[in-house]
């Protein structure tokens, strides 16, 4: 689980990205050049993507680590949904 500071964190940069979202719906709705609302949606997904890496990190370092004191049952999950979410993210 995430800290208060990482969620705090997290949910800021989350914020961000809702205001960003909002402001390509409007330039969607004025309407405005495909490159201006093409460059906004690659700045929303690169920001959502550097959210993902941090959540992934988090895991990696505390979250799989931990299932490893558990246990070979319990190490052996963490690393199938390690492996589960790292094919996700790779398509």
């Amino acid at each position: 689980m995430l800290d208060d500071t990482q969620q705090q964190s997290l949910v800021t940069r989350l914020n961000r990205i809702e205001g960003q979202i909002r402001g390509i719906r409007r330039m969607v709705q004025e309407p405005r050049l495909c490159i201006e609302i093409l460059q906004q949606l690659a700045a929303a997904e690169a920001a959502l993507n550097r959210i993902s890496l941090a959540v992934f990190k988090h895991h990696v370092d505390s979250c799989v680590p931990e299932g490893v004191n558990l246990g070979p049952e319990e190490t052996r999950k963490r690393l199938t949904e390690l492996v589960d979410i790292f094919d996700r993210f790779s398509k």
